[in-house]
């Protein structure tokens, strides 16, 4: 099933209407692979997430540190079931 535009609008405008907006306090820049992926990673932090969904695994290798695992949607869809 292909989305619209309108309805993938839709979606995003929910999940924004659902989101708390965070401050980051820290910055840990450069700290990871990739810098363009430090501010994932401060966002992370700052809001005491415990898990970053993502296809990009390679760059996200030293999260740990700050109590952070990094997974695939695949296997973050496994750990919700």
């Amino acid at each position: 099933m292909e989305l619209s535009h309108k309805q993938v609008d839709i979606i995003l405008d929910n999940i924004c209407a659902l989101s708390n907006f965070q401050k980051i306090y820290f910055l840990w820049r450069p700290y990871l692979k990739d810098p363009k992926d430090d501010h994932i990673l401060e966002v992370a932090v700052a809001s005491k997430t415990k898990t970053i969904v993502t296809y990009n695994l390679k760059d996200f290798k030293r999260v740990e540190k700050f109590g952070i695992r990094a997974i695939t949607p695949g296997n973050y869809l496994e750990v919700i079931k």
